[in-house]
């Protein structure tokens, strides 16, 4: 622990450089594949204004339990069949995979394709569950 405070001590201008842009690439990383909300942030905003939730989840997991309404394309097939999204271009779209590993790649992937209002279920169909809110089963 000594050699690191010896370290930062002797090479300011290099760690200092280290920690912007480690702080660049969080704020980037969060911030490409669109803000991520809340299990009751993403109720208001389907409540409200009539936001799509995609699921990204495979499809046996989806069969198991998901959001109410909700559309399933695996992330697997998500570049192959963005088309079926395009009828919902206008809409905001919330996207949920199982813990949230694969929405901010997915996100990215919306956007480029050229939608606009993406965001991300923070915690997944898991933070979801454990707010104890309505799944269904197919």
């Amino acid at each position: 622990m000594e050699q690191l405070f010896t370290f930062i001590a002797n090479h300011p201008i290099l760690v200092g450089a280290f920690v912007v842009l480690l702080a660049l690439f969080i704020r980037n990383e969060m911030t490409r594949g669109g803000a991520t909300l809340g299990a009751q942030e993403v109720v208001n905003l389907v409540n409200n204004q009539g936001a799509l939730v995609l699921d990204i989840r495979d499809k046996a997991e989806f069969d198991a339990g998901h959001i109410v309404d909700s559309i399933n394309i695996p992330y697997a097939s998500l570049e192959a069949r963005i088309d079926e999204l395009k009828k919902h271009e206008g809409k905001p779209i919330v996207i949920a995979c199982k813990m949230g590993q694969h929405a901010g790649a997915a996100g990215t992937q919306l956007k480029k394709a050229g939608f606009e209002n993406v965001s991300r279920l923070r915690g997944g169909i898991t933070e979801w569950r454990g707010q104890n809110l309505p799944v269904v089963k197919a």
